[in-house]
């Protein structure tokens, strides 16, 4: 089944040319079924590209996906144009009565500042708190994760003191029977950009559950088994170069950066990187729309009442 994103959508175009079944909005209304209804707060600087990788994975279930696009009120992005903000993204107020399946908050270049001093950190704990009433299940990536475990769990996040940047292998967590890990095997490769860490005591005794994590690497995934929210610190959404641009970008701002580390082959940065990590992103997002699909409630306003 395909997803159903703006029909005027940049991202479309390369969606299309990937192949992803995508579906239009005077198709998607004759359809006698409920779609998955997706929040995505896209926090990242390069508003299509995160697009994109996001609706790649979404459209790849065989359920109906529509997706919203979401950004915050309270800080306007310098990298995206405000006309293609005003067209395709909603804010809070936008979408303050309405119900969705679920609410995906992206990773932001941002985590080496304490929660307190990012400019929409108050925005963002309102949706964040909006969602327990409106949204059915939260997915974090990244800092957003780092974001949903602060307000919903109270877990912090430590500064580790250098960038850990790369791709590393992850084992599952022994005797991890979740739906979401079906199909994995017990070491799986996954990408990581981040200053910043949780630690695995701190998670386990909020009642969450670590899924697998790395020993270079730490924590990769946790769950809530009651609500199901879903915390993914690391990023299996990124494309086969997104570590790559993070680095060249650093060279030539005259940053001493290392070549990020099991990325590029043989370690030599003039050889093209190989996504490793997507087959694991495609089962990941598609065990997890099924498993939202078999548990959301059908009419979405009765959340507000669980």
């Amino acid at each position: 089944m395909p997803i159903k994103v703006p029909d005027t959508l940049p991202a479309r175009e390369a969606l299309h040319s990937e192949g992803i079944d995508l579906i239009d909005s005077s198709t998607a209304s004759r359809q006698d079924i409920r779609p998955m209804r997706v929040l995505l707060l896209n926090l990242m600087p390069k508003k299509v590209q995160t697009e994109i990788q996001y609706a790649r994975l979404l459209g790849a279930s065989p359920l109906q996906v529509e997706l919203t696009l979401m950004t915050t009120a309270s800080y306007q992005p310098r990298n995206t144009g405000q006309d293609h903000l005003i067209e395709f993204y909603r804010t809070l107020d936008d979408i303050r009565d309405e119900y969705f399946d679920a609410l995906i908050i992206t990773g932001a270049p941002i985590e080496t500042l304490p929660f307190t001093e990012v400019k929409y950190w108050e925005e963002l704990s309102e949706i964040i708190e909006w969602s327990r009433s409106h949204v059915f299940r939260r997915l974090g990536i990244c800092w957003g994760a780092q974001a949903l475990l602060k307000v919903l769990h109270g877990v912090e996040k430590y500064d580790m003191g250098k960038k850990l940047f790369g791709v590393y292998d992850h084992n599952l967590e022994p005797g991890c029977a979740s739906r979401l890990m079906q199909g994995f095997i017990d070491r799986f490769p996954m990408p990581v950009s981040r200053y910043t860490a949780n630690n695995a005591n701190d998670i386990e005794s909020a009642g969450l559950q670590i899924l697998a994590r790395s020993e270079e690497s730490g924590v990769a995934m946790a769950r809530c088994k009651q609500t199901g929210d879903l915390f993914i610190l690391n990023h299996l959404e990124y494309d086969a170069d997104t570590l790559g641009q993070e680095y060249w970008r650093d060279k030539q701002a005259g940053i001493d950066t290392k070549p990020p580390e099991h990325y590029f082959p043989d370690n030599d940065d003039s050889k093209e990187p190989i996504n490793r990590w997507r087959p694991y992103a495609f089962l990941l997002f598609n065990n997890w729309i099924n498993e939202l699909y078999q548990d959301t409630p059908f009419d979405l306003s009765s959340i507000k009442n669980a």
